[in-house]
């Protein structure tokens, strides 16, 4: 898949996950945070938990699927920018890490696989 169906596909996957958390009852808080550490695709209020998403979308399983590409290496700059994201924020609460798989199979239909607390914060 060439750079720009995989931006395209990507933006889209992160819609589509911003819609089915609200419609889970998530605030969203922001989407694409950008730190130094890489970029959290949403930060969400879950009641008092503050979450932090990575959203992974595929439209085969030919590598493993979504949930395959959050390696070790990608929660650590998770973990890295989601510290910067709660150290500009004035209050302490709880926090989680959720991965949001979006699957499409051969005809097109979606599948989401949320994987609440997918990760402790990486050291």
């Amino acid at each position: 898949m060439n750079p720009d169906n995989r931006a395209m596909l990507g933006r889209r996957g992160e819609t589509l996950a911003a819609d089915f958390l609200q419609r889970r009852g998530h605030a969203i808080i922001q989407r694409n945070y950008r730190t130094q550490y890489g970029e959290i695709d949403i930060i969400s209020k879950d009641g008092d938990t503050l979450v932090f998403v990575e959203v992974k979308t595929r439209r085969s399983q030919r590598y493993g699927g979504a949930a395959a590409a959050v390696t070790a290496k990608k929660q650590r700059r998770i973990t890295l920018a989601a510290l910067a994201f709660m150290a500009e924020q004035p209050a302490e609460t709880a926090a989680r890490f959720d991965v949001l798989c979006i699957d499409f199979d051969a005809d097109g239909r979606m599948r989401f696989s949320l994987i609440e607390n997918a990760f402790e914060a990486a050291s």
